[in-house]
């Protein structure tokens, strides 16, 4: 919607730019055409959301047709509010009829190219190819975990195996596959047992889990590789280890998801500490980027002397 309002937006401010001769002229010409714009807009997407379903049963030709005409429909009730409010003279029916089954066609295009590119192979491709991306780092990091335990502690390492069996079934998973809130929870669960044997004392959980948010759908090993990260950066560098500290909740038809890690100190042993790339943060928002497109927010920085990573998605979207 917010894409549809700003490309109206900008034409009508680029038109207004061929009709006034001043920045004053322009501001004004412009506000007067978004006057009766902006309604015109936001009640014709009001109306292609209300009949997508409907819409959706159509041959394209017919949808471009019915759109066509329910953005004349609301261009020309943008028409009449201003000719009603005294705006304007004369009321231009027919070109705001026009315009408006115009922009109307234009904005169906951009929905069918958003959507086509949503589905099938090129999409699929990507999340595979991201998903493989996490695979052998991840797979190698906690099978060296288990191999150190299995000749001075059996008994934790037959567990640790037992996770490990876990978190490779998760890794060779099929990311068209969505996963719930839960899963991933679980998961992570098990990989930091795995590393509580490692790292013990110096590794310190706090789970603040709201079941309320766990029926949300996620692509798998969408949380583990920021674990992983908080481990990696938070808990290894630091002689006295981290808090690590594991976040969700749901706010109306959103959760939200925070992983967080108490930062090391700047530097030890007279030698700086190893910075990552970047690699798995850039995976997780190419995967919500690819998934939810503007529906889902990811955030992650440096906050108070913590590393925060913020997910929210929504709750009642599936991943395809």
């Amino acid at each position: 919607m917010l894409r549809a309002v700003l490309l109206v937006e900008a034409v009508l401010a680029v038109v207004a730019m061929f009709m006034t001769a001043t920045p004053s002229d322009w501001l004004a010409l412009t506000a007067v055409a978004t006057g009766g714009a902006l309604p015109a807009t936001l009640l014709w997407l009001v109306c292609a959301c209300a009949t997508k379903k409907l819409l959706g049963r159509l041959s394209r030709g017919a949808q471009y047709a019915t759109g066509g005409l329910l953005g004349a429909m609301a261009a020309l009730y943008g028409c009449g509010l201003l000719k009603l409010t005294g705006v304007v003279a004369t009321a231009p029916w027919l070109g705001s009829a026009a315009a408006g089954a115009m922009f109307a066609a234009v904005l169906m295009a951009v929905m069918d190219l958003r959507a086509r590119g949503q589905t099938p192979a090129a999409m699929t491709a990507r999340l595979e190819e991201l998903q493989a991306r996490i695979r052998p780092h991840f797979l190698f990091n906690t099978l060296n975990s288990a191999i150190a335990l299995v000749r001075e502690e059996p008994a934790k390492a037959e567990t640790m195996l037992e996770d490990l069996s876990e978190l490779f079934r998760s890794a060779l998973a099929d990311p068209n596959e969505s996963v719930t809130l839960a899963d991933e929870i679980a998961l992570a669960g098990r990989y930091l047992a795995i590393e509580q044997v490692r790292f013990g004392d110096r590794l310190r959980v706090r789970w603040d889990i709201d079941s309320a948010a766990d029926a949300a759908r996620l692509p798998p090993l969408l949380l583990q590789p920021l674990v992983e990260n908080a481990v990696k950066h938070g808990v290894e560098p630091s002689p006295e280890g981290a808090d690590l500290r594991i976040r969700t909740e749901r706010r109306g038809g959103m959760v939200v998801i925070e992983v967080i890690n108490s930062l090391p100190p700047l530097r030890w042993a007279n030698e700086p500490l190893p910075r990552g790339h970047g690699i798995a943060l850039a995976n997780v928002r190419e995967r919500l980027s690819l998934l939810h497109d503007l529906q889902a927010q990811f955030s992650a920085g440096i906050e108070q002397k913590t590393y925060r990573v913020r997910i929210s998605v929504p709750v009642d979207t599936e991943t395809r």
